[in-house]
């Protein structure tokens, strides 16, 4: 079991990183839902159940849209005291999960996401997403709890560059957002996206529910 999971996220880091070495972000992205899908249907630690229908299908997402993709500033954290700058969460078999709201990214709609570090030895950046497709009863839908976007403790990280105002930006795709564990069994326990990751926005990118 150890050195499965080992396994897996090793081969998360190395499909990210294909595709930040595509300079097509579409063809990345296919390279993206390919790697994902053959993880999910055949890898020891996939949070599918055995029986799953989607091991077969693959997992379903809208079509890739160049409009979800932006280079965005990393800006500095908000402060909001109705919305703690910390959350301690649930994190399950890994025990609680400490999170440190560090920063913020702001969408050219007007809506913004707060990045958290995570506090624990792994530490990394993690951007979760709630938008408007989150629980709709259409068949248009995303997992009502929402998606991840970015988890560099999982390898996910699409790409940032430093500028000359010595600030940093990030790559965010919103064509990448995928669905925690947690909605594909209940044995998973997830952070999911507080009201500083909610949006109202309509993001019809990324992963989504079976029609």
């Amino acid at each position: 079991m150890l050195l499965t999971l080992v396994d897996w996220r090793v081969r998360v880091a190395a499909l990210y990183e294909q595709v930040r070495a595509d300079p097509d972000p579409e063809r990345g992205h296919a390279t993206w839902r390919q790697g994902r899908d053959e993880l999910f249907r055949s890898h020891p630690q996939s949070p599918l159940p055995a029986r799953d229908p989607l091991r077969e299908t693959g997992l379903p997402y809208w079509p890739y849209d160049p409009a979800w993709r932006f280079e965005l500033p990393l800006l500095p954290a908000p402060t909001d005291a109705w919305d703690p700058d910390e959350r301690v969460v649930d994190g399950g078999g890994d025990g609680d999960v400490t999170m440190l709201r560090t920063g913020q990214l702001a969408l050219p709609s007007g809506a913004t996401l707060d990045v958290w570090t995570l506090q624990q030895y792994a530490g990394g950046i993690f951007v979760p997403l709630r938008d408007a497709t989150s629980g709709r009863a259409d068949g248009a839908a995303s997992y009502g709890a929402g998606r991840y976007l970015l988890d560099t403790a999982k390898g996910s990280w699409l790409g940032g560059r430093p500028t000359p105002q010595d600030g940093h930006t990030v790559l965010l795709d919103l064509n990448f957002a995928y669905h925690p564990s947690c909605r594909y069994d209940d044995r998973w326990r997830c952070p999911l996206a507080s009201p500083g990751n909610t949006i109202t926005d309509l993001v019809e990118a990324g992963e989504r529910l079976p029609s």
